[in-house]
């Protein structure tokens, strides 16, 4: 029994050395990376097609930073990778304001319209497909949301990211309260 035992334990040291991926320090990833969509494109050359995959993915740190890239590569993981530096370098800062968007905003672009409302506490982020995926890696979690016109991926995830850029900080707004009145301009004299 005793010599079974060593056997095996021998055995094992012979083996190959275990793959120890599980005891290796995991560095904690900055961003959260989210594959919305990919497609197969295709190239047509004399000996037929060619075919390529592309790749749409949302990075975001679930706090005030967002951004979409699209990449197209040989294979998936490729087209993947080369998405999210794309969308790593093109990262915008959102005004985020008790966990909602500070106004209404409505973009176009495209073919592509989206609309982007706050919302109050506990209602949820209400949207669909793309837009959610977005909002999804983002600190807002109160958000009205409709997208209209055009049903392509690519261009509801690029109105979406212009909407979020165009929001502006309550503190930014522009009010009557915060300008002096202006005279009323002097009316033409007859004459």
């Amino acid at each position: 029994m005793a010599e079974e035992n060593r056997n095996a334990s021998s055995s094992r040291d012979r083996r190959a050395p275990r793959n120890d991926r599980n005891q290796m320090p995991r560095e904690e990833k900055q961003f959260e990376e989210l594959v919305i969509n990919i497609d197969r494109v295709a190239r047509v050359v004399k000996g037929g097609r060619r075919f390529r995959f592309k790749a749409l993915v949302v990075v975001g740190d679930r706090k005030n930073k967002v951004g979409v890239g699209v990449s197209k590569g040989q294979d998936v993981q490729a087209a993947v990778a080369k998405a999210t530096d794309v969308a790593k370098k093109n990262m915008i800062t959102i005004p985020v304001v008790k966990d909602t968007i500070p106004h209404d905003v409505e973009l176009k672009v495209s073919g592509a319209r989206v609309l982007l409302k706050p919302a109050a506490p506990g209602t949820g982020v209400i949207a669909g497909g793309v837009v959610r995926s977005i909002i999804g890696v983002t600190g807002i979690r109160n958000m009205l949301s409709k997208s209209l016109g055009s049903t392509n991926k690519v261009n509801i995830a690029y109105a979406t990211i212009e909407a979020l850029k165009s929001l502006v900080p309550a503190d930014q707004w522009i009010t009557t309260k915060n300008q002096p009145l202006k005279k009323p301009a002097a009316s033409k004299k007859e004459g």
